[in-house]
């Protein structure tokens, strides 16, 4: 049996000539005024649509999009205002690339323009994540998508929105539920739970990238401050940002594996969908909180289980670090790394609180406990993680402690 998987393929352009770049941006910037004018317009059918972008000079790939896209605006996301750094948005017939061995840069896109015979091709270098998916593309294994092209401080950036097949994992009723549990002091915490017990915990520190966000943060400042040119201030940022995607990668990389090494995996992930809102530690933590890409690591977390046959689940982030996995009692945080558990016939006394909260969102896959298999029909934690909450199993207590300190996870 096989299913159906959407993933988006990234790729920066390669340093484009003057010429390409003033034409590219021509085509971003006319795009963006065609889509504020249609909205402006209140045009909510293709139709409509189309009578507004129709006199833009713009390839029909872009003006397909905005007929599409618009119409939703309002409809499907209540759109009141529109942002002014929308990306260039292209339907499937701008998806045509190109490969050869001999070039530096192997894959090339023909980047649509308006009129006939003025497309040019520009080199791209791609996630080596994604390589064969670039090659599924090319062999029409693959099924593009919608492309977005977007324009950031230094570089132009392409994703392109791909369906292809994958084995589809396998239900058993003895899935093993892998919780992952994604912060600032640990990277990244695993915990699978196997009838309700945690087991074989995994940590990936997170001083190497709390360490650069720090460096970059302090580096970037102190050259603006002496007006320092701004190739080099660009430099400097784009060597950060790959450090930290090199780490986003290895990272996720680990959990992935650290997930096959059990029985019939099931990742469970918490539902970030508003994390950026929800977070308010003060104006210092929350620059150094949203500068980190949590749904970023999530994401390839989730590319890399898609790609190993493994089945992800999203649920509810409340109370997950505050939450005993035994008992479900409130505790409290003694320090950042324990997690103590106020309950006094719980067998939980202090426990490492990362480890804690990763099996807190392992349990949250199967709110139901073990008395009944898992059911799709049975699931209460979608996506937007609602509902999900109340599913709190309390178990007996065991003589036996439980505690787990950071001192026996610290390698």
């Amino acid at each position: 049996m096989s299913e159906t998987v959407t993933k988006t393929l990234q790729a920066t352009l390669a340093t484009p000539t003057t010429g390409k770049e003033q034409r590219l941006q021509r085509l971003l910037d006319t795009y963006r005024t065609a889509l504020h004018d249609a909205f402006d317009n209140r045009a909510d059918t293709m139709s409509a649509v189309n009578d507004v972008v129709t006199p833009y000079d713009l390839p029909y790939q872009a003006k397909d999009a905005l007929k599409s896209y618009v119409p939703k605006l309002r409809d499907t996301y209540n759109a009141e205002e529109l942002d002014d750094e929308h990306p260039l948005r292209l339907v499937n017939r701008a998806a045509t690339f190109d490969y050869s061995d001999e070039r530096e840069h192997g894959f090339v896109w023909q980047a649509p323009q308006p009129g006939r015979g003025t497309n040019f091709w520009i080199p791209l270098r791609i996630n080596p994540e994604q390589e064969s998916l670039w090659f599924d593309l090319l062999s029409e294994d693959a099924k593009a998508g919608e492309l977005r092209l977007q324009r950031h401080r230094t570089s132009w950036e392409l994703h392109v929105t791909v369906e292809y097949e994958v084995e589809e994992p396998t239900e058993s009723d003895d899935e093993t539920y892998i919780g992952f549990d994604v912060g600032e002091s640990a990277l990244i915490t695993g915990c699978a739970l196997k009838r309700d017990v945690p087991r074989k915990p995994m940590l990936v520190s997170g001083s190497r990238a709390r360490h650069l966000r720090k460096e970059m943060f302090t580096t970037l400042r102190r050259l603006q401050s002496r007006d320092a040119a701004e190739w080099r201030v660009d430099e400097r940022f784009d060597h950060y940002q790959n450090a930290l995607t090199d780490i986003v990668e290895k990272a996720s990389r680990e959990a992935v594996e650290y997930a096959d090494s059990f029985e019939n995996p099931v990742i469970v992930l918490e539902d970030l969908s508003y994390i950026r809102e929800r977070l308010d530690y003060g104006k210092f933590m929350n620059r150094r909180l949203h500068a980190w890409a949590f749904a970023r690591l999530q994401g390839r977390i989730e590319d890399k289980a898609t790609e190993a046959g493994i089945r992800v689940e999203y649920v509810n982030a409340a109370y997950t670090s505050q939450t005993c996995h035994a008992c479900g009692c409130l505790g409290r945080r003694s320090q950042q790394a324990e997690f103590v558990c106020p309950h006094d016939d719980c067998h939980v006394s202090e426990f490492q609180a990362d480890i804690n909260a990763a099996a807190n969102i392992a349990g949250r896959a199967n709110p139901w406990g073990e008395s009944v298999p898992w059911k799709p029909e049975r699931d209460d934690t979608p996506q937007d993680g609602s509902g999900s909450d109340t599913a709190t199993v309390h178990r007996e207590t065991s003589p036996r402690t439980g505690q787990m300190t950071l001192s026996a996870y610290s390698d």
